[in-house]
């Protein structure tokens, strides 16, 4: 899928479908607030959530007093919606952008993806995604991605996913991360549905700075 079409489809997404509506939506964002504190996430750290969408972990950062947080998404609707729940959306970077033209402007301690990279299909994509990701982690840093499990659904938003494991998910990002923890999750969509996720949290090898 080229740039201009996946920003053409979430802006669709987000034009139509209310916070609710998409089966991603969580009411509180519970398991990526504790991933992000068991990986080491303190009020001072800066954050990115990447593929942020109309996701309340932004609600929780801010309510939490994290210090520096930022939000990506492909969908300027989404970014809408987000800031507009919040009394003082000034706290927060918004960025408007595709995940893999993106050139960061800064490195964050942490970086967050919930059912953001399992959109990306093609090795290209792929492998785009995992430079900037190496560009915007500080040596040391911790990324938390998740993604649909091996044993989860094979399409979402009428689009297809790559679904992963710990280990093939540690394959694709290659040797500049290491694996530090890996859960399984049951998400419950907001229509009742049940979808297996799987969430890995690694660590960016010192001294690297980008990857091809």
């Amino acid at each position: 899928m080229s740039t201009s079409d996946r920003q053409a489809h979430w802006q669709t997404v987000y034009k139509t479908k209310a916070e609710s509506e998409v089966s991603w939506h969580e009411d509180a964002p519970e398991l990526s607030m504790v991933l992000l504190r068991q990986a080491g996430l303190t009020p001072d750290m800066s954050v990115i959530d990447i593929g942020g969408g109309t996701s309340r972990l932004v609600d929780a950062l801010v309510a939490s007093g994290q210090a520096h947080i930022s939000v990506l998404d492909v969908s300027a609707a989404a970014i809408e919606t987000a800031k507009s729940r919040l009394t003082d959306a000034t706290r927060v970077e918004w960025i408007v952008s595709d995940m893999t033209v993106w050139s960061p402007a800064r490195q964050y301690d942490f970086w967050h993806d919930r059912a953001a990279f399992h959109f990306l299909t093609e090795a290209a994509d792929q492998e785009a995604y995992v430079r900037v990701l190496g560009q915007a982690l500080k040596s040391g840093g911790k990324a938390v991605i998740g993604t649909f499990a091996p044993d989860g659904p094979e399409k979402c938003s009428g689009l297809p996913v790559a679904r992963y494991d710990a280990q093939s998910l540690q394959d694709v990002l290659g040797s500049g991360f290491k694996l530090a923890a890996t859960r399984r999750h049951e998400h419950t969509t907001p229509s009742g549905s049940v979808q297996q996720f799987q969430f890995s949290t690694l660590e960016k090898v010192a001294g690297t700075e980008s990857f091809a």
